[in-house]
This record gives structure tokens, sequence and C-alpha cells, in this order.
């Protein structure tokens, strides 16, 4: 009897170190399981986020493609060569500048009185910069202006001055005015 007690003894506790065995694999395989699902749950929210950070990088590529496309279109875009006075000085292409405004002005029926370089003038700007002071009238001043801005080379008008020339006779059907036009263009040395 003492013999199948001690066999009782021992089966039971092969039995509960058995039991202890399978416990701790058990515990260690919900651990694994845990941690696995904890990892596939982390990678499931990475890809996410990823897949978000994605569409807005592409909502701002889409965005930024435009502008993109508009420098290129304006780098393309370079004023034409005629757009430019040409000389080698700028003393030249002020002569040039001058002549160019005399002939328009001769064109529209305009009177040239005089026309010069203000006192202001930067030696070291490519704008060439003139005062012109002319007479006509107020038809042949906005197609002087309107050939000036639309032509070849490029004119900016700055400022513009307008008086009726003597009396002012309400009679006639298109006086004479005294005009004063500051202008400037812009000009390219030209290369031997």
């Amino acid at each position: 009897m003492l013999k199948s007690k001690l066999s009782f003894n021992l089966n039971f506790n092969f039995d509960r170190e058995q039991v202890f065995a399978v416990g701790g694999f058990c515990t260690l395989l919900i651990v694994c399981a845990i941690a696995i699902a904890w990892a596939l749950q982390a990678r499931a929210n990475a890809l996410q986020h990823l897949a978000e950070q994605s569409d807005q990088l592409a909502a701002l590529q889409a965005r930024a493609r435009p502008a993109a496309n508009q420098r290129a279109q304006t780098k393309i875009r370079a004023a034409p060569e005629a757009a430019f006075l040409d000389a080698p000085t700028s003393g030249l292409a002020t002569a040039q500048f001058q002549a160019y405004l005399s002939e328009l002005a001769t064109g529209q029926h305009a009177v040239v009185v005089s026309s010069g370089v203000p006192a202001d003038r930067d030696e070291k700007s490519d704008a060439i910069k003139l005062q012109v002071s002319l007479n006509a009238t107020l038809p042949a001043l906005q197609a002087l202006l309107y050939r000036l801005e639309s032509g070849a080379p490029y004119v900016f008008v700055d400022a513009l001055l307008m008086q009726p020339v003597g009396s002012a006779d309400r009679a006639a059907a298109d006086p004479m005015l005294k005009v004063n036009l500051t202008v400037h263009a812009f000009w390219r040395r030209k290369t031997a």
C-alpha cells in the first residue's frame, strides 16, 4: 500500500509538472499570438497612414503641376529681340529712341516740340527714359499712345500731362493740346 501511495504521489506530481508545462506553453502561445496580432495591427495602421500620406502628396503634386507648367511657360515666353532698343551704347540707344518717337508722332500728325533725357537718369540701368513735349489733337494723341504701347520696341508711358494750347476755343472740334510725356524703353547692348 505504501508503494501504491508512493506511485500515486509520483503520478500526481508528474501530472502537476505536466500541467504547469502545458500551461506555460499555452501562456507562451497566447503571448506570441498577442504579439503577432499587435505587430499586424501596427503594420496595418502604418500602411493606412502611408496611403493617406501618398494621397496627400499626390494632391500636392497635382496642385503644384500647374504652377510648374506656368513657370516653364514663363521661361519660354521671353520678349522678342524687336522689343528692345538695339544699340552698343546708351547714348546711341537714346538717339534711336528719340528718332522712333519722332517718327511715330509725325505719322500720327503730332508735332514734337522737344525731347530729352531726364536729369535723374541712372547710367547703369538698361532702361532709356525720355521726356517728350509735343502738340497734338486728342484723336492724334490717342493713336500715338496706342502705337507706343502696342508696337515694338516696347515703350512704357510713365507720366502724361495735357493742357490746351492757346485760348480755350470750345468751338473747335479737335483743339490742339500741349502734351508732356515721360516714357521709357529697354535696350540691349548690341554685340559686334
